[in-house]
């Protein structure tokens, strides 16, 4: 009767069987900081006066949220970082040029499983759900009782279902399939839940797919988002880690607390409109608002299959003469395999910047930080006030193809009227 986030849960506490409400000690298989949070995890870690961390091969650190260092702030926390995985000799210490954004690094370079429980200091770290784990974000000081003790206390979350069947048509993409999931939800309707994604749609969706819905968990208040692991996960697994992994599938007369049902044969391409990612609307009902910036990449849709579908739209088309195109790749593996492709030239050729992996563009810390009164649609996950720059510019949340088809166009723009003209 169990679901696939209480079977992890139970396996890491050494329990038979878990329940929803009930406040357990699990084991972290992998635990992740960034510059941005970590400097203050190993902080506290000094402040408690700990001289070793409990694992030195269950801790991966990356720098990704402003690299290059952009100030002497910046370059200050990366200093710390650097210091602190020399210290303990941490051996996944992603630096500068050398990793690219912690989420994206995380699968990408075999540090998450199916059936871990994995801990980052970093909100998006739902998104290794992906690969049929439990990951969540967790506080600085959360972290450093981590990075001492190897474990830590969680409240069995409730789950939601969320059953998807269909195909969906041309240029609607998963990331149109969560921001329908917002709208439903709500930005705290799933406060503390669990979000598990199943359906014949999910069972074709690439890794990159489910990587964006689950990656988007967080911001309807979830506590993590999963898929559980099949013959595409083990695919994509294969030469990325050789250790022994737990495959946990939720039994048939798993109790949920809802279950969602949809259908995505005729989901239209959608958008988030400011200031809140619940406030979607069909791209079509706000077509013709002129835009500032466009901005592709991050944790939610800078991987390569993102990268391609925007090549595709762009490939002989010129960005509009009104709008900047800013382009950022996942991963530095992302930005190579997309230089081979020759995605990259494509770019150039269209008028757009490509910025090196980094989430500085997403958080508004640098590479794109809006100005008063402008507008950016955005393919990444959240469109508070600031969150890109100026409390007083806009940003509207969409798929890559809705941002491409947008640029070219200089306004936002419904990609499945895009004759390619």
């Amino acid at each position: 009767m169990a679901n696939i986030i209480e079977k992890i849960l139970s396996k890491a506490s050494n329990r038979e069987q878990v329940f929803p409400g009930e406040i357990v000690e699990a084991k972290i298989d992998c635990a992740m900081i960034n510059e941005i949070t970590g400097h203050l995890t190993i902080k506290y870690f000094h402040e408690l006066e700990a001289k070793e961390v409990w694992d030195k091969d269950r801790i991966v650190m990356v720098l990704d949220h402003t690299i290059p260092a952009g100030s002497v702030e910046a370059a200050e926390l990366h200093k710390i970082m650097r210091e602190f995985a020399r210290e303990q000799k941490i051996k996944s210490f992603y630096d500068v040029g050398r990793g690219g954004i912690s989420h994206q690094v995380m699968i990408e370079k075999g540090h998450v499983k199916p059936g871990d429980v994995v801990v980052g200091a970093d909100s998006h770290t739902c998104t290794y759900g992906a690969v049929g784990a439990f990951s969540t974000g967790i506080g600085s000081t959360e972290m450093a009782a981590v990075f001492i003790t190897g474990r830590l206390w969680f409240k069995v979350p409730k789950v939601i279902e969320i059953k998807v069947n269909g195909n969906f048509r041309k240029f609607v993409t998963p990331k149109d399939l969560f921001l329908k999931v917002a709208k439903i939800l709500g930005v705290s309707g799933a406060n503390y839940r669990g979000l598990e994604f199943k359906g014949s749609t999910i069972r074709d969706m690439s890794i990159a797919g489910r990587m964006t819905i689950c990656n988007m968990a967080i911001e309807v208040g979830a506590k993590a988002g999963i898929v559980e692991a099949d013959e595409k996960t083990l695919e994509y697994l294969k030469g990325r880690t050789s250790d022994q992994f737990f495959i946990a599938k939720s039994d048939k007369d798993a109790e949920y607390e809802r279950s969602l049902d949809l259908y995505v044969d005729d989901l239209p391409p959608l958008v988030s409109c400011p200031d809140a990612v619940d406030n979607v609307k069909p791209v079509a009902e706000v077509e013709g608002i002129e835009l500032d910036q466009v901005f592709i990449g991050s944790c939610t849709n800078g991987r390569m299959e993102d990268l391609r579908l925007v090549a595709d739209i762009l490939k002989g088309k010129k960005v509009s003469d009104r709008t900047r195109l800013i382009i950022i790749p996942a991963s530095q593996d992302v930005f190579l395999d997309a230089l081979k492709e020759g995605l990259i030239e494509t770019f150039l050729l269209s008028g757009a910047n490509v910025a090196n992996p980094t989430c500085g563009a997403c958080y508004g810390g640098h590479l794109g930080v809006l100005a008063s009164g402008e507008v950016c649609l955005s393919t990444t996950n959240r469109n508070f006030i600031g969150r890109m720059g100026s409390t007083k510019s806009k940003v509207y949340l969409a798929s890559p193809a809705t941002a491409a088809v947008s640029a070219i166009k200089g306004f936002i723009t419904d990609p499945t009227s895009f004759k390619g003209d």
